[in-house]
């Protein structure tokens, strides 16, 4: 095998879809999975990691249908996580079969720890398991990427070992894993060195890294990496993922383009280069965030780096002044270099649905006729109660209206609450229920949110334990919309729902009503057993 070329930039390997989905209340369906990897594919991602094929019937199907719909020529590589066992990368290689550019990912464990007591595997095993696994992978297809699961904490020796034996049976990327965020910079890039320097077969591959962010250091970790030779990082929308999360996809790709000058020498460039350092198109970041956050039930801190509401916000008088005078006093990139709309009203409700969709094509909103109707809908209603209507409140509508529709579940027609300092919390909810049936109900509860729960608990009867309940403004004011985020557990599993309105208990009412249809699918769901192993590999995390 010849020497292979290395990228003059950081090829971008998107895992939200995979490790971002096993946050604890991130499960995506088919659609909303969809819907994200084609926005990825718009933000410029090179590769997408759609899920873990073998995982679960739902898994599958979200791997093959993105392979399909997706992964057509000149789109990313389209690639599925697989165990080193053969029915894994069966699972995955069929699932993968429409991609032009297919990657199966495969991984096992090497770190004592995870040895002794995970796989029970010497690791004589673990090398025989890497050699054949890797093989049969590369039976499929010609792109395989190989994970030796704990890197970080792996004993070196024996990680080259395993990486030379994998590139050997045909890897054509070796990712290293800091599986559990155990790593700083430094012992990040001394790896990497070590790495570079004692397998000898490693000019013959693409060398990637994972970092987890269980100590704060992901992004910083993989940004080590890069300086050290890396040449792919694997990262994620907002950083979600197992635990802490993984690296965030934004942070990364913004740290390369506003220190480009910083990072220039590592590429053999000039400094004064402004060739991009990855592929993606910034402008499509908050964008791609807002989605995310939104199908995924996941808030994004105030305070979040790069997408966080308080990114490009200003309260100090010092910092206000200086800002006024120059933007690069207190700035160091624009808002609209990831697409972040200005704060300008521009809508009212005598606005028309041609300036409506207007505006929200300069906002990079592309509708179809049916999710322009909804969505010009729930906007004159919006503005009939609010005197300004922002581009943050466009966003919001729109995130709400045009969101992956459900299946079959329950719909929620009338939401009445009746409540003050004298009168006993009431609600009056009335639903449709999947089959068509319209039942109404009202109750007493202890504040207007537990009346109006109680009273959907008592109409749609899905034994559930509400975990979580939180509240974001979306604009600043008194009329501002509020976005509403609950949390639902039953058994061990955590569904998430999310919406927006100037009425905060309504909107914590649709949040209700739609994570309770995330769990009714799911519960419809469950006479299939036929991968009674899905709890083995669901919740994979290299």
């Amino acid at each position: 095998m010849s020497i292979r070329p290395q990228p003059d930039r950081v090829i971008i390997f998107d895992t939200t879809l995979r490790d971002g989905e096993q946050s604890p209340g991130a499960t995506l369906n088919v659609e909303e999975k969809l819907a994200i990897a084609h926005q990825l594919a718009l933000l410029g991602v090179d590769v997408i990691e759609a899920g873990f094929a073998a995982a679960s019937p739902g898994d599958f199907a979200a791997v093959r249908t993105i392979a399909e719909q997706v992964g057509g020529s000149g789109s990313p590589i389209i690639c599925s996580l697989a165990r080193a066992v053969r029915q894994d990368i069966q699972a995955a290689a069929e699932a993968l079969q429409s991609a032009a550019h297919p990657r199966i990912h495969t991984m096992i464990s090497t770190s004592n720890i995870h040895l002794k007591y995970q796989l029970k595997k010497s690791r004589e095993e673990v090398l025989g398991i890497a050699q054949e696994m890797v093989a049969y992978a590369k039976s499929f297809v010609d792109d395989v990427e190989f994970s030796p699961m704990d890197a970080s904490r792996t004993d070196p020796e024996f990680l080259y070992q395993v990486l030379e034996v994998a590139i050997a049976a045909g890897a054509t990327t070796i990712n290293i894993p800091d599986t559990v965020g155990y790593c700083t910079p430094k012992e990040m890039g001394i790896l990497i060195q070590g790495i570079r320097e004692h397998v000898p077969n490693l000019d013959k591959v693409m060398l990637s890294v994972h970092t987890q962010n269980d100590l704060g250091l992901a992004t910083a970790n993989a940004l080590a990496a890069i300086e050290n030779g890396v040449r792919q990082v694997e990262c994620t929308i907002n950083g979600i993922g197992e635990r802490a999360g993984n690296a965030a996809l934004e942070e990364i790709v913004m740290a390369l383009e506003v220190r480009k000058p910083y990072f220039n020498s590592y590429f053999s460039r000039p400094i004064e280069s402004d060739t991009p350092l990855t592929n993606i198109k910034t402008q499509e970041i908050y964008k791609t965030s807002c989605l995310v956050s939104q199908l995924t039930g996941m808030l994004i801190q105030p305070n979040k780096a790069i997408v966080g509401a308080n990114a490009f916000a200003h309260e100090s008088g010092i910092h206000q002044d200086g800002i006024l005078k120059h933007r690069q006093t207190y700035e160091i990139m624009e808002a609209a270099a990831i697409g972040l709309p200005e704060n300008r009203i521009v809508l009212g409700k005598h606005s028309g649905r041609n300036a409506f969709r207007t505006r929200l094509q300069e906002l990079g909103f592309h509708l179809s006729e049916a999710d322009l109707n909804k969505a010009f809908t729930r906007f004159k209603e919006v503005a009939d109660k609010k005197k300004e209507m922002s581009d943050w409140d466009l966003e919001a509508i729109v995130r709400d209206e045009t969101q992956i529709q459900v299946e079959s579940g329950f719909q929620l027609e009338h939401v009445q609450v009746i409540c003050g300092d004298c009168t006993c919390p009431t609600a009056t909810i009335t639903v449709v229920t999947p089959g068509g049936k319209i039942l109404t109900d009202a109750t007493v509860g202890t504040g207007p949110v537990d009346a109006v729960y109680q009273a959907i608990n008592r109409l749609v009867e899905i034994p559930n334990q509400l975990i979580e309940f939180s509240v974001q403004s979306v604009t600043s004011g008194i009329d501002a919309l509020g976005t509403v985020t609950v949390r639902l557990q039953h058994q061990e599993r955590i569904f998430s729902g999310q919406a927006s309105d100037t009425d905060i208990v309504v909107a914590a009412a649709y949040a209700y009503v739609t994570a309770l249809n995330r769990l009714y699918r799911y519960l419809q769901k469950q006479p299939d057993k036929s991968k009674s192993d899905a709890s083995d590999t669901a919740a994979v995390n290299c």
